[in-house]
């Protein structure tokens, strides 16, 4: 980050708090985001899956520098306000004597007609900040949303800044783990929005690096989770945990997808073929 003083204020709704979201922050010394997506309430079937809780984005934000952070729910009575009068009700105290920093798209009041041209006009300081790239793309939350759902857990990290996480809470499992060798601490994921890619994972839960499959256990039958579950296996001493625990979940790397095996001989040879790949130990 910048070694200035900061000032201003940065706009966004930040979601994912990414290395372009940061690029936004690094200079502001408050920031206005909304609680809810604005298309959560104008188009609810366009509204995207979301990367993070409201609580980790505004968490997310002041681990940037960023000492004051306004959050706004974004209620019918403010999707109709007049762009002018946000700007004079939302922007103008909170931007303080600084300038007001946003992305080249970003757009507010009534009908989006409220952007940076129309800020200037109305007397503001404004910055525009450039784009991040990966990839020779632009970085975006659809995008790193997008690498999460198909399994590029490296690439949305990479342009997350830093891993990606969910949150849950420990649960009872079925005790086929400890039957077959490779015990497990069953986590039910918690305000997961994503459609995360089933399959296994390299991830960091309590302090120790795991095996994950986030999946519904499909060689149980009758017995599968009935929906997506996080089974973690540590590859060293287990952490000691209860049922209720809460567990912030680190994704490192995809390993492969879920797979329904014909027996549990044949579960069990795999996931020692896992465990080779994700500690580097050949059996």
């Amino acid at each position: 980050m910048r070694n200035v003083a900061r000032r201003g204020l940065a706009v966004g709704f930040f979601d994912g708090v990414h290395l372009g979201h940061r690029a936004i922050l690094e200079s502001a010394s408050a920031a206005l985001t909304f609680a809810n997506h604005p298309l959560s309430l104008l188009a609810p079937e366009k509204a995207p899956r979301l990367i993070m809780s409201a609580a980790d984005r505004v968490a997310a934000i002041r681990a940037c520098g960023v000492g004051d952070v306004v959050v706004l729910d974004f209620t019918r009575e403010l999707s109709e306000m007049p762009a002018e009068d946000f700007a004079e009700r939302h922007l103008k105290r909170a931007a303080r004597d600084g300038a007001v920093y946003c992305g080249d798209n970003w757009r507010f009041g009534r009908g989006g007609r409220g952007d940076a041209d129309m800020l200037r006009r109305m007397g503001f300081a404004v910055e525009v900040v450039p784009y991040a790239t990966y990839g020779g793309e632009r970085i975006s939350s659809t995008r790193i949303r997008a690498a999460l759902e198909s399994g590029k857990v490296r690439d949305a990290n990479a342009m997350l800044g830093r891993e990606w996480f969910l949150r849950g809470k420990v649960v009872r499992g079925k005790g086929l783990g400890s039957q077959i060798g490779y015990p497990t601490v069953n986590v039910i994921p918690e305000d997961l929005r994503l459609d995360l890619q089933r399959g296994v994972y390299e991830v960091v839960a309590f302090g120790a690096r795991a095996l994950a499959n986030y999946g519904v256990a499909p060689t149980c039958g009758e017995s599968a989770w009935r929906a997506p579950v996080l089974e973690l296996h540590f590859t060293d001493q287990a952490p000691k945990c209860a049922e209720g625990d809460a567990v912030s979940v680190s994704f490192r790397r995809f390993m492969r997808p879920e797979m329904k095996f014909d027996s549990v001989d044949e579960l069990k040879s795999q996931i020692a073929r896992d465990v080779c790949v994700l500690t580097g130990v050949m059996i």
